[in-house]
């Protein structure tokens, strides 16, 4: 009797042990980011290790940042990013049950590039056909449901997280691809196949440049336009099929109107799109948009300034209490596996909670609608 008893309450305080404590043979199945403080965004250009960081400043939000290692030595790096994915979770196509994906058509289209100084540049077509419309993905989503609309920025630079983000992430999270990266049209080939569009980043100045600099095709706040434009230039013709340019860092930039405006007016006379992720000068933005005439967005949030998975998680669900408010709300995430994993966990049970996913072209098409229907009415 006394062995029953002393086994009973070993067996009790091990249970408890493993309630308060966890049991150490079981494995979370949430997902690693970088659960430190934020680490900061930047690109170098040079090479660099991971220990060698920058701090970048606050208005430029928090991103890993991106070391290159030299021309035909090994893909660059996304520090601090982890490849630490949930046990289960597929990687590179593995066999999760997915329903059949309406895939993209192939990219880009002839009659919608050009010769450029560096390479094919997208161009307004013959009939009018717009990159920004061929490129983007159908949407014919209920126009009175609240609706969020998803872009996840760093593509190209990992490619276990790329993959995933290709593979797990529905169709409609649009994907925006570093113009750096290697392989870049396979991977906007990849992309497009899996039905997602796809952006292109375009490296703007920040505070402390260039202590953190974003590469040797930065656009400047003070630099004369034939220099950002042949910068510009460059970035648009690294691969085709993009609907849209989204910045990359760019808070000292975007405070600077008139270079801002001019970038904005090329990429409407081309045909292009553009979406800012949500940081430094958002007015200025605005104001630039609205005087090139562009077909322009704001994300309403960034997904990862803390790219843990409990913080994403409270920024999706503000993005659902935004679009219930708003009738859309736009978020922006970087190439964290924890971004990744969250959003395809939370696009699960969207359409359940009453809510729509939208590609971002659909959701800049809506609030251009809305702001050309209330400049008319004043």
């Amino acid at each position: 009797m006394i062995a029953g008893g002393a086994a009973g309450v070993m067996f009790a305080f091990g249970l408890a042990a493993i309630a308060l404590f966890g049991d150490p043979g079981h494995q979370q199945s949430g997902v690693r980011g970088a659960l430190a403080p934020a680490p900061e965004l930047q690109i170098r250009a040079e090479a660099a290790g991971p220990d060698n960081p920058a701090a970048a400043p606050a208005e430029d939000g928090a991103r890993a940042p991106v070391t290159f290692t030299g021309e035909g030595e090994q893909e660059p790096r996304l520090a601090g990013v982890s490849e630490d994915f949930p046990q289960g979770a597929p990687r590179n196509g593995a066999t999760a049950a997915r329903p059949a994906r309406q895939g993209l058509p192939p990219a880009p289209v002839a009659t919608l590039t050009e010769p450029g100084p560096a390479g094919p540049l997208p161009v307004i077509g013959p009939d009018g056909t717009r990159p920004s419309r061929a490129y983007a993905r159908p949407f014919t989503g209920d126009p009175n449901a609240p609706t969020v609309a998803l872009v996840i920025g760093g593509m190209g630079l990992n490619r276990a997280v790329t993959e995933a983000a290709i593979d797990r992430l529905p169709p409609e999270v649009a994907l925006s691809f570093a113009p750096y990266a290697r392989d870049l049209q396979s991977w906007v080939d990849r992309a497009r196949a899996a039905g997602h569009e796809v952006l292109i980043e375009l490296p703007m100045e920040p505070f402390d440049y260039p202590n953190n600099d974003p590469g040797p095709h930065t656009l400047l706040a003070d630099a004369a336009w034939p220099e950002n434009e042949r910068r510009l230039l460059w970035v648009l013709s690294r691969v085709g099929g993009y609907y849209a340019a989204a910045n990359y860092l760019g808070a000292r930039f975007t405070t600077a109107e008139t270079p801002m405006g001019a970038v904005l007016a090329e990429l409407e006379r081309r045909g292009v799109a553009y979406l800012h992720d949500g940081t430094g000068r958002r007015a200025t933005v605005e104001r630039a948009g609205d005087g090139a005439r562009a077909d322009w967005a704001i994300a309403d949030r960034v997904l990862d300034e803390d790219p843990s998975p409990r913080a994403v998680d409270e920024r999706l669900l503000t993005l659902e209490a935004l679009a219930l408010q708003n009738g859309t709300a736009l978020g922006a995430g970087f190439a964290y596996p924890a971004t990744i994993e969250q959003v395809a966990q939370w696009a699960e049970g969207l359409e359940a909670r009453g809510y729509q996913l939208a590609p971002p072209s659909a959701v800049t098409a809506m609030r251009q609608a809305r702001r050309r229907t209330q400049s008319a009415a004043q």
